[in-house]
């Protein structure tokens, strides 16, 4: 008898499947079965859910049965498939897995697939290890040790954490027009042209273009968010020197914030980023008028994470910037479209990251002041 399994989902297990299709960082097969699970709760057919996750029936079937003969877990986890037996012991496992944490053999940069079969040959009684036997456990523990990534390891000391709170509980603070405040960075962006002509896409084509490209130079993007409103400004310049900044910080003062009483700029550490680019650019009375108006506040170094603009940019790359553009103008023009829709669509950025939880979070890394001196 073909017993037909209802799916009845709790709110927060739609939340659950529903995050996870937006994030779209799990293997298919799992968002697979996610989107079985979220169509049959929404009452669609197994023949409809089949046609629409390109699917067979038995599985739309066999995925119902699971979750309702089990959990949500067992519906989206592998099943045990029949197949040879492991190569490699639970044991024998762990030590593959520390000796690819330890250093790679004197002479070698890093450790290989070959080479950490050869020394698992070494350290166990198994007479030969393929590579894929040792590529497939890595993965299932998320190691890819020949591949390492470059990162700056901040120093978190009183210095840091003080700037990292002063700069959160700015955006914490209630909105007031009189002291608005605004993120400021800048970003570097090399103009590509083609050097032949791409073509288009066509139904069951994609569009191709050629590997080969023409540098033009580059230009400078300043960048400033507003943290309380849904309001962005893009600047393009040809360099990013401090004369630029000045001009960006009396733009802010003069045209953006004109009744503003005083401006808060949440920055980086950068050496033009100071009250000294001002006087490097306008006569002191100018300069001064101009300062009388600006706030500077820091990220601490290497936090260029706490400054919200630096999310701005990303979604500028992601949206606008990540193409071929090769002509300064037409640069601009792009950006300034960009710039338009995203402020009629009032975007902002949901920051989630407060005092509270940097204190509960990083509380191991802030400084030990309950030693004695």
């Amino acid at each position: 008898m073909n017993v037909r399994y209802r799916i009845e989902l709790s709110q927060a297990e739609r939340d659950e499947l529903t995050t996870m299709l937006s994030r779209g960082k799990h293997a298919a097969r799992k968002l697979k079965r996610a989107q079985i699970l979220l169509a049959a709760d929404a009452g669609s057919s197994d023949d409809a859910i089949a046609r629409a996750v390109a699917v067979g029936g038995s599985t739309v079937y066999r995925i119902k049965r699971r979750f309702v003969e089990g959990n949500l877990e067992r519906a989206l986890s592998e099943e045990p498939r029949p197949g040879a037996e492991r190569k490699l012991t639970g044991k024998e496992e762990a030590l593959l897995v520390a000796t690819a944490c330890a250093k790679p053999p004197k002479g070698r940069a890093r450790w290989t697939l070959e080479l950490l079969a050869g020394a698992m040959v070494k350290l166990t009684e198994h007479k030969s290890l393929s590579h894929e036997t040792v590529r497939r456990r890595l993965a299932e523990n998320d190691l890819k040790p020949w591949r390492k990534d470059m990162w700056c390891i901040p120093q978190v000391d009183g210095e840091y954490v003080a700037r990292m709170e002063d700069v959160l509980d700015l955006y914490a603070e209630a909105p007031d027009p009189k002291r608005p405040v605004v993120c400021f960075d800048e970003s570097p962006v090399q103009l590509i042209g083609e050097v032949r002509q791409p073509i288009p896409a066509e139904p069951g084509q994609l569009e191709r273009y050629d590997y080969e490209y023409r540098r033009n130079g580059t230009v400078n993007l300043f960048v400033v968010l507003d943290v309380h409103r849904p309001w962005r400004k893009v600047k393009v310049t040809e360099r990013r020197a401090a004369e630029d900044y000045a001009q960006c910080l009396r733009e802010l003062v003069d045209v953006h914030y004109p009744n503003a009483e005083y401006i808060r700029v949440v920055q980086d550490n950068l050496s033009t980023h100071s009250g000294g680019a001002l006087y490097q650019a306008f006569p002191p009375a100018e300069a001064r008028r101009i300062l009388r108006r600006l706030e500077f506040h820091y990220t601490p170094k290497h936090a260029s994470w706490l400054n919200m603009v630096e999310i701005e940019i990303g979604v500028l790359r992601g949206q606008c910037l990540d193409r071929r553009i090769d002509d300064p103008k037409r640069l601009r023009r792009e950006i300034a479209a960009w710039e338009r829709q995203r402020n009629a669509a009032r975007a902002r950025i949901k920051w989630m990251f407060t005092t509270d939880k940097a204190r509960a979070k990083m509380g191991h890394a802030y400084p030990d002041t309950s030693k004695e001196s």
